[in-house]
């Protein structure tokens, strides 16, 4: 079972966010940073003393660290930033005394680029801009496009976002060269600006690589994942602790989101005996009962089965049926046009065809295969 879902890792709020497990551990390992100066402002609680004195087990001959404990931080911390430079580049706060600092727009947020996870795939392009103009990444967005079936389920996700229709009603006559396809091959391409040059051999296993390298920020990627990419076990902790699922995007102005639902579920054999097929079906009845929902296994999937308790991390699956998102079509000429989206896309993406050749193309291989098939006369 698994949706497409949006997951964002916010670069450098995600490693503020873990200042003081990364303070605490200084004496045991580099900070990151060789050059600078940090100075902090801050109460004089035991707890805060002990932050700022693993924040001093940074400094290097480069790297400066002191700080100011004192009762009177909040007289002074405002002042002390207002300055260019600031006299203090951190001050330590609690929910109540942040709220001057906000109001005086002394303070930074702590994405380093201020936006909310994207709603739109217009707005990720935002935000990929920024992460890029920034410096924080060169290359923010991943995705499984590698040529082939990968890149063709992108395709199936967004035209479906962009309210295509993949044949023309009641037919097996493929209707992709449209504005909707032309608008999803557009949005593709500009996506793929901000991925990796080698973005068309990533499949999905490639694209988890990356993430869990803290190589990408933010991408679209497969539900039935998000368990292995945000499990603390086996991963940087950086990249796990700041794995993040978001519902699905629309694009285009559209409201069904540019994603597609899967589901697993299970079959019994036409080519068997009545009696055989008959213990399949109480064998598999009974492999799916209730009873199958245990501390072990009830994190293995998104089970549609009564007693299933959703993870945080199986958030973006389940907003995806909530917000009423559209099933892989179940059609016996689909595996045809994927087939042939996945060898055709190649060229537009790579800028050696132009969208509307590129989309021709595409249907007109499809109707070969279609043709030999019996679908299409």
């Amino acid at each position: 079972m698994s949706g497409t879902i949006w997951m964002s890792r916010p670069i450098a709020g995600g490693l503020a966010a873990l200042a003081l497990t990364a303070f605490a551990s200084a004496a045991h390992a580099n900070c990151g940073a060789t050059a600078g100066r940090v100075s902090i402002i801050g109460n004089e609680f035991p707890a805060i003393k002990t932050v700022a004195a693993n924040a001093a087990k940074c400094a290097t001959g480069g790297l400066t660290v002191k700080s100011n404990l004192t009762a009177d931080h909040q007289k002074l911390n405002v002042a002390g930033m207002q300055g260019k430079p600031a006299e203090y580049t951190s001050a330590i706060i609690a929910t109540s005394s942040i709220v001057a600092l906000m109001n005086e727009d002394v303070i930074r947020p702590l994405d380093q680029i201020g936006v909310q996870p994207p709603k739109t795939y217009e707005e990720l392009l935002v935000a990929a801009k920024l992460i890029r103009d920034k410096g924080i990444m060169k290359n923010p967005v991943g995705g499984a496009y590698q040529a082939g079936w990968n890149v063709a389920q992108e395709f199936v996700n967004m035209f479906i976002g962009h309210g295509g229709a993949f044949f023309k009603p009641g037919t097996a006559e493929a209707s992709i060269n449209t504005p909707q396809g032309v608008a999803t091959l557009e949005m593709m391409k500009a996506l793929s600006a901000y991925m990796n040059p080698d973005f068309l051999t990533h499949d999905s296993n490639a694209t988890a690589a990356e993430w869990k390298a803290g190589n990408i920020a933010v991408m679209n990627f497969w539900g039935s994942r998000t368990g292995v990419i945000a499990a603390k076990e086996g991963n940087d902790p950086k990249v796990a602790g700041n794995t993040m699922v978001a519902p699905p995007m629309t694009v285009g102005g559209g409201k069904t989101p540019a994603t597609t639902l899967w589901w697993d579920g299970w079959t019994v054999a036409k080519n068997t005996s009545d009696e055989d097929a008959k213990a399949t079906f109480l064998a598999m009845k009974a492999a799916i009962a209730p009873a199958i929902l245990t501390s072990e296994t009830m994190g293995q999937a998104v089970w549609m089965i009564k007693g299933y308790q959703p993870a945080a991390i199986n958030e973006g699956v389940m907003q995806t049926m909530s917000m009423n998102a559209q099933p892989y079509p179940m059609l016996p000429y689909m595996g045809l046009l994927h087939t042939s989206l996945g060898e055709g896309l190649a060229p537009f993406l790579t800028g050696k065809k132009d969208a509307k050749t590129t989309l021709a193309d595409i249907e007109a291989a499809y109707t070969t295969a279609s043709k030999q098939k019996g679908f299409l006369k």
